[in-house]
């Protein structure tokens, strides 16, 4: 019962904020980064057949953290790998899994993301998940892919708060359809730019020729910099509040995973993570010493799908030369997927720390000034 409930608030959570209005989402306040349409639920999960699902943990006063899980399909993962590559923009961090990805080229189990201690419980549960699946009796070798970011500024970290409980229940909470965004699931505790940051999604759809490829984009926020948005330098205007003074430390981290069901093999994926990490610096970020940036991406194409050890027969994978919209794509949907997380998250309080949401109209009234949305 308490599994379900952290689950459900985080979906309340991420729609409003201390006062019980409902915050908006980057289209709502008329912001559309590039010429792009996005697809029916300008999230990840347009892309078709993937799964989100979060768990929120919230305990007393000291503990606001979580789990987020995506899904490549909702079959058997590991009978029916996907190609997949990560890229690494910076390695102050952990990604779990990753040398088997960058080796081989596939992914096999759902992707987590949670905080940077419970790195290790995660891929406790996502092994033990992966081997109690109906036709994975006899394996013996499991490379779970579990990021992170530290959100120990809000949670209690060294707590060690996230079970393995939290993490099948974020799995088993993923489905289609609209993704929770804000301070749900890995991004409950996470700070961007020195406000509530938390994750965000964006998708992009792009035709060729006859076919219409999505990409889809989630975030996990927790990096500093100088916010801008559309250009606005809104770090000039609005800066959250610091004790200390000063600009928001630049340090933190950003996961970042991208689907798409374009047929691309791992090289193009790589490149096409690449690009994700490249459009962070739309927003500001300065890529510090100590900020872990990290993009996943996977492709969902049948005809990549690896059940063997050749895999299936024909394959479809796309040419290199026609990957530039792809690449347009996912820069578009990694920007405007930031800005969604900033948007839809709240005000959180622990450790007797608050740190604030971004707030909606003084942002507003910015844009207005720049000319991004109508007066």
């Amino acid at each position: 019962m308490r599994v379900i409930v952290w689950v459900l608030s985080a979906l309340v959570a991420a729609q409003t904020n201390t006062g019980g209005s409902v915050r908006p989402r980057a289209r709502d306040l008329g912001l559309s980064p590039g010429m792009l349409e996005t697809g029916a639920l300008n999230a990840i999960t347009d892309v078709a057949g993937v799964l989100a699902g979060h768990t929120t943990v919230i305990e007393g006063e000291r503990s606001r953290t979580g789990v987020t899980a995506i899904l490549p399909h909702a079959g058997n993962l590991f009978r029916e790998k996907v190609p997949g590559a990560v890229f690494v923009g910076n390695a102050f961090g952990k990604l779990a899994g990753s040398t088997q990805v960058e080796e081989l080229g596939t992914i096999e189990s759902p992707i987590v993301l949670t905080n940077t201690l419970a790195v290790g419980v995660a891929l406790d549960a996502l092994v033990r998940w992966t081997i109690a699946r109906p036709g994975n009796e006899t394996v013996r070798s499991v490379n779970g892919l579990v990021g992170e970011t530290n959100d120990g500024t809000l949670n209690d970290i060294r707590g060690l708060h996230v079970t393995r409980e939290h993490v099948t229940a974020a799995i088993d909470a993923a489905k289609p359809g609209a993704v929770a965004e804000g301070a749900v699931g890995a991004g409950t505790g996470t700070i961007a730019f020195g406000w509530k940051g938390g994750i965000g999604t964006s998708s992009r759809r792009l035709p060729a020729q006859a076919d219409t490829w999505t990409v889809g984009v989630l975030v996990q926020t927790n990096y500093g910099g100088r916010l801008t948005v559309t250009g606005v330098p809104v770090w000039r205007e609005l800066t959250p509040q610091r004790s200390s003074g000063g600009h928001p430390p630049a340090d933190g981290s950003c996961m970042i995973v991208v689907a798409t069901d374009a047929p691309l093999d791992a090289r193009d994926l790589k490149r096409l993570a690449a690009r994700a990490i490249y459009a962070l610096a739309r927003t500001g970020s300065t890529y510090s010493n100590g900020s872990g940036d990290f993009a996943i991406a996977f492709s969902t194409h049948p005809s990549l799908r690896v059940t063997g050890a050749t895999g299936p027969q024909p394959r479809t994978i796309m040419p290199t030369d026609g990957v530039s919209g792809l690449f347009e794509a996912v820069m578009d949907a990694t920007e405007e997927a930031v800005y969604n997380s900033l948007l839809k998250a709240v005000d959180v309080t622990a450790h007797g720390r608050t740190v604030n949401a971004l707030p909606i109209a003084p942002l507003k009234e910015l844009l207005r000034k720049y000319g991004r949305v109508q007066p």
